[in-house]
């Protein structure tokens, strides 16, 4: 576990999830991150926003915990990183995302792939490019040679991705709008 003092004076340390002792609400404290953090913000009803959970969090609590970090300030999460480092587009659970398919060139080049949120009061203090800088030093030590992210076309996170070494590799038209996929190699520092 690595911590640094962050904005606010206190102490941030960066964990896998596999190695964090017990939280007592800590899944209450992830879903809060995810859901305040998360562009949809409106669901049909609890099945449509347990499925979007499920789909986006949950898979990646499930199989990839050793892939998952988080931030804890306190006695609080102040963010995670849920990674994975199979490649999606070759990989059976995540064959509900069909831009994977669309992708799939660039993803046998960066395979890892993964989602970063922050709380809301601890954001623009660097704990997200902490979280992806440990991923980024672990997909390293495992051999892993590049990593990509999918986000929003006019997301207003893609600087924040840029600055962490991220290239724009492609842009996926869809129906309810355009995504790109972000990428940079693991193994060359």
């Amino acid at each position: 576990m690595t911590g640094d003092l962050d904005n606010a004076g206190l102490e941030t340390k960066i964990a896998r999830l596999a190695e964090m002792p017990p939280l007592a609400d800590f899944a209450d404290q992830l879903d809060e991150i995810f859901f305040t953090s998360s562009a949809t913000q409106n669901f049909a009803g609890e099945a449509a926003r347990s499925t979007f959970r499920e789909r986006w969090l949950g898979r990646y609590l499930d199989h990839d915990r050793e892939w998952f970090y988080v931030a804890v300030r306190g006695d609080r999460l102040a963010g995670y990183l849920a990674g994975a480092i199979e490649d999606p587009a070759r990989t059976a659970r995540f064959s509900d995302i069909d831009y994977f398919k669309v992708i799939a060139e660039e993803t046998a080049k960066y395979p890892a792939h993964f989602h970063v949120n922050v709380a809301e009061g601890a954001r623009s203090g660097g704990i997200g490019s902490r979280l992806i800088a440990t991923f980024i030093a672990d997909l390293r030590r495992a051999g892993v040679g590049g990593v990509h992210l999918v986000t929003g076309h006019n997301s207003r996170n893609i600087p924040f991705y840029l600055r962490n070494g991220f290239k724009l590799r492609k842009v996926i038209k869809g129906v309810a709008g355009d995504s790109v996929m972000l990428a940079r190699s693991v193994l060359q520092g």
